[in-house]
């Protein structure tokens, strides 16, 4: 997943201006062109700091573009576009303090400077005069000979504008900036609160049984105890191992429960002040509002696109979950008892290991996480011609962290960050966070600069980290991210992101690297041994790649659905509690009810939260990526031409042209979702 920065607004005045705008400060934050972060030295004080001098010379260059009396392209939106820059990275690397850092105190200054500089954006995008002086320049004879991606720009720049209430009432904008503060809190805390939700599951041996033994060494607490803590790189493991039903059922309940005491309140404000916040903007709903910018457009395509999904797979899913079910009774030596929602990950796993000899725990033991990543670069490297060079004693904010730069034919293009394993009071999920947008400045280029957030198991004194053949899968995935970010080489920053409906299609396809044989016997190995994973083992893996693809499919499907549930769908005269969504969507779907009662997993469910009317987006986006990928089976996986052409029409692109256009010219012709159903099994 992608961490889109959000113009998350809020309010802020301008209480002064810089007379100089080449003062500078001394605080890490602020380097020379090129040069990394000071990590480690960083202090609360310096978080802080790096914020309010952001804001002041923001101020400065707004009060610059507004004092111009001739507009032209550069005196408005080149400066525009150094503003924007500036500001982002500042609220980008703010947020990493706050996702990331050890320390209380600078997770504290960080949250509260990303939020300060979110509020500055919000009184940028609202102002109405600098908006006039954009529009006035449309009027302009320059405007009409811009290049296209200038215009592209200009004009997408101005929609951004009319999208943050600067069309409003000056009555209206103080009721908007205030709905998007108490937006912008809320989310920060339901953040908070899923990130220090620390369960934990307490087993005896009984209770551990069918657990791997390399995981239970791993939460050993004493003689036949075991004490696991209920965070995403422990749900595969227990949930498909376990052989007790109790342990399952025990750890689904507390992993869907988590931060639930505050978090559903929170979620009921979050979806209301959403949809005040669109009724204030003359949009219907939530998702009406928030689709505009992006490719679907507006909520009928994306239901349109949603329900064509579920039509093609229900039929599937329903074989899948009749399939689950014989696996449970022979399990169970034809026990009739229903097949519950903690059971589905355990059975699925159970004909994996029955039907094709393919068990998962054994194949993570080829997969340590040091010889994934060396997989993974080569990929990468060859494939889209970069080199990778590890940065040795690099400045980062935590001991784990490793940092990389990357090389074209000996030039710098970027640096990346690896922060892979969970830790206390440290995001969750899994991301590449954007810290750097690549611009042409005076001084020369600004490299792109990311960072991979994972939450993978970390390793012991006794053992590596070993994923699972799906966590290496998320590890190809956020590291597409990562090249992403790394290829994009535009003139202005504000172009480097794509659609946000398209952003995952990037990553996404470089998932089908792993269901290569060539290309995983090149890294994978046995930790212990160094055995090559077996090409019969990995046929058969191919064999059963599609196992339950329906019902994943409509799992996913689900969650798109209670998306835009809350957010297209939600009557404020009839509020429905959001627990009951879950079951309103599973009788809708017709396949299973799979809402347990007592769980909320809406609770810490991080799209719903930071990313709304967002989830659709991965199957929307997997269409493309199905459809690209077929290139690479077409010409070679390990093509470079094939790699190099992708990585300059479509990770380089950014926003610099439409889309869809530069896909065609790609595949050589219009898009279609073959290769996607393919992919499903459908």
């Amino acid at each position: 997943m992608k961490f889109l920065y959000c113009l998350s607004i809020l309010s802020v005045v301008f209480a002064c201006q810089p007379s100089d705008t080449t003062e500078t400060i001394d605080n890490p934050f602020v380097v020379e062109l090129n040069e990394p972060v000071d990590f480690a030295s960083v202090t609360a004080d310096d978080v802080a700091a790096y914020g309010e001098y952001t804001i002041s010379q923001s101020a400065h260059a707004v009060s610059k573009i507004k004092s111009v009396d001739n507009p032209t392209f550069d005196d408005i939106f080149g400066v525009f576009d150094d503003l924007s820059n500036n500001a982002a990275t500042a609220s980008n690397k703010s947020f990493l303090m706050y996702w990331t850092s050890p320390d209380s105190a600078i997770r504290a200054t960080g949250l509260e400077g990303y939020k300060r500089i979110d509020s500055l954006f919000t009184s940028i995008y609202s102002d109405k005069a600098l908006y006039n002086k954009m529009v006035s320049y449309t009027e302009t004879s320059e405007y009409e000979g811009l290049s296209a991606k200038q215009k592209l720009l200009v004009d997408d720049l101005i929609d951004g504008f009319e999208l943050s209430g600067v069309g409003l009432s000056e009555e209206d904008l103080v009721t908007y900036k205030r709905l998007n503060k108490e937006i912008n809190d809320l989310t920060a805390e339901y953040a908070t609160n899923m990130n220090t939700a620390n369960e934990l599951v307490v087993l005896n041996e009984t209770g551990a049984e069918g657990l791997p033994e390399n995981f239970k060494k791993t939460y050993a607490a004493g003689e036949g105890r075991y004490e696991i803590p209920v965070i995403n790189a422990t749900n595969g493991p227990v949930m498909k191992n376990a052989s007790r039903e109790m342990t399952r059922k025990s750890y689904y309940t507390k992993f869907n429960n988590r931060a639930a005491d505050k978090n559903l309140v929170i979620l009921d404000e979050l979806v209301q002040k959403r949809y005040e916040l669109a009724q204030l903007m003359g949009y219907d709903t939530y998702a009406d509002y928030n689709l505009v910018p992006k490719m679907a457009k507006n909520p009928t395509n994306v239901w349109d696109f949603v329900n064509g999904l579920v039509e093609a797979s229900k039929g599937k899913a329903i074989a899948d979950l009749e399939e689950l079910d014989q696996a449970r009774a022979a399990y169970e030596n034809g026990a009739d008892e229903m097949l519950d929602t903690w059971d589905i990950s355990f059975y699925k796993n159970e004909i994996l290991k029955t039907k094709y000899n393919v068990d998962p725990e054994e194949i993570r033991n080829y997969l340590p996480m040091d010889d994934c990543l060396k997989g993974m670069f080569a990929v990468y490297q060859n494939l889209l011609n970069y080199e990778f060079r590890k940065v040795e004693n690099g400045s980062v904010w935590h001991e784990e962290v490793e940092m990389y730069e990357v090389y074209e034919g000996g030039k710098l293009k970027g640096r990346f960050y690896l922060d892979l394993y969970p830790r206390p009071n440290k995001e969750t999920w899994f991301y590449c966070v954007p810290l750097v947008s690549g611009k042409q400045k005076p001084e020369g280029y600004e490299v792109p600069e990311a960072m991979l957030l994972g939450n993978f198991t970390r390793p012991t004194e006794t053992l590596p980290s070993l994923l699972s053949h799906g966590e290496l899968s998320t590890l190809f995935h956020e590291f597409g991210h990562i090249m992403d970010q790394m290829a994009y080489e535009g003139e202005y920053s504000l172009q480097s992101d794509s659609k946000s409906d398209f952003t995952e299609a990037m990553s996404q396809i470089f998932e089908n690297w792993i269901w290569d044989y060539e290309t995983v016997s090149s890294f994978a190995k046995h930790y212990e041994t160094g055995e090559v994973l077996p090409k019969e083992t990995f046929d058969n893996m191919l064999k059963a790649k599609n196992v339950a693809s329906g019902f994943s499919a409509i799992s996913s499907l689900r969650r798109c659905m209670y998306d835009l549930n809350l957010y297209n769908l939600y009557n404020p005269e009839n509020k429905i509690p959001t627990d009951d969504l879950w079951k309103k969507i599973d009788s809708e779907l017709g396949v299973k009810d799979l809402y347990v009662e007592g769980t909320h997993k809406q609770a810490s469910w991080i799209h719903i939260n930071t990313h709304p009317v967002y989830y659709y987006g991965y199957l929307w986006s997997d269409v493309y990526a199905q459809d690209m990928f077929s290139v690479f089976e077409k010409n070679g996986l390990q093509d470079q031409a094939t790699g190099v052409k992708y990585r300059k029409l479509i990770l380089a692109n950014g926003s610099q042209r439409d889309i869809v256009e530069a896909v065609e010219e790609f595949l050589g012709r219009p898009s279609n979702n073959e290769a996607y159903m393919k992919s499903l099994g459908l």
